[in-house]
């Protein structure tokens, strides 16, 4: 009777701990459609009147993003905002000269007779990591392009996969891991940028301005991960990464067969992926990165860019794939 309750504790003890689940993959678990389109379909509303930079509705973006930080127990990375103000110069609007944030295009700026100013914010948490003077980025912008008072129709550029979708993601990944439990080796900072559709301007800011550039060991992109390319390849996503880490691509292949992914990555390791995204800033100080993108549209830059045309499955494998990125960049070293 004592061997037959002992065989049964044994085998129960086995049981549970056979399908115990990793810190890890208690945060994966936590990566879901319904947020998903809770957070896109916010953004991407006709009440945020396409989170232009500058604008109420970006602004109004900015402060939902704080919100679900704070919600999720995650800490401001400036110890009294989530804010991280700053302001970009331009000529005036004849000129069609690009916003600025550099102080010496500033200074001349100032000069002039005329010349144009906005106030805008990045929006920055973190989770602390045993080294705490080591860190990851993970950011996509929440800016867009705003209204167009003399379209014809639809008046309101939404934005949905660009770029809410991959705001989407940097939430769901901040929730994965307070999920988890664990903390990580390296400090992780979530970051949301504003101003990319003016020139790149908040990344470039943060960057340029950041007392620890020199100990940011890795960041990762989002923008646009939301669309097809080709219906035909519903489960197609590019996946650029720098090409002096290989291990970056042998992630996401190792994961996406261990954790049955339902896509089908084009890997493009680029020697230094300065096009295209807030990622340049980051790899201009040759710091080593992953870029998430699922290619262009013809609703790209578009009011049609609106939350029935996203494919739900892709952003939210999509979404698990870079939190595996992720949980690899805070916690393994030798890449």
């Amino acid at each position: 009777m004592i061997k037959s309750k002992l065989y049964f504790l044994i085998a129960f003890l086995f049981s549970f701990t056979a399908h115990a689940q990793s810190p890890k993959e208690k945060g994966l678990e936590s990566i879901n459609r319904q947020s998903a389109e809770a957070y896109i379909g916010f953004l991407a509303s006709d009440a945020l009147q396409g989170r232009e930079a500058g604008k109420h509705g970006g602004c109004i973006a900015a402060e939902y993003i704080k919100s679900v930080l704070q919600d999720m127990g995650i800490k401001p990375l400036n110890s009294n905002s989530y804010f991280q103000p700053f302001e970009a110069y331009s000529r005036e609007r004849q000129t069609r000269t690009r916003f600025s944030i550099h102080p010496d295009s500033i200074a001349k700026y100032r000069e002039e007779r005329a010349f144009r100013k906005l106030k805008l914010n990045n929006v920055l948490g973190f989770i602390e990591g045993k080294k705490k003077d080591e860190y990851v980025i993970v950011g996509a912008h929440f800016d867009h392009l705003g209204i167009d008072e003399t379209l014809v129709a639809d008046k309101i550029y939404n934005g949905a996969d660009d770029n809410a979708s991959g705001v989407s993601a940097v939430l769901q990944i901040a929730k994965a891991f307070v999920v988890s439990g664990e903390k990580p080796e390296r400090t992780v900072v979530f970051a949301f940028w504003d101003g990319e559709e003016l020139g790149l301007l908040g990344s470039e800011y943060f960057v340029s301005t950041c007392s620890f550039t020199s100990s940011i060991k890795g960041y990762l992109n989002f923008d646009m991960i939301g669309r097809n390319n080709d219906d035909a390849k519903p489960e197609h996503v590019v996946y650029f990464y720098t090409e002096s880490s290989p291990a970056f691509g042998k992630w996401l292949k190792d994961d996406i067969e261990k954790y049955k992914l339902n896509l089908k990555p084009d890997y493009r390791p680029w020697d230094k992926p300065i096009g295209g995204s807030d990622n340049a800033s980051f790899a201009k100080r040759n710091i080593p990165l992953i870029w998430y993108h699922t290619d262009g549209h013809p609703d790209y830059h578009q009011p049609t860019d609106h939350t029935d045309k996203i494919n739900w499955n892709k952003l939210v494998d999509i979404t698990k794939a870079s939190y595996l990125n992720m949980w690899n960049m805070a916690n393994l070293t030798g890449y």
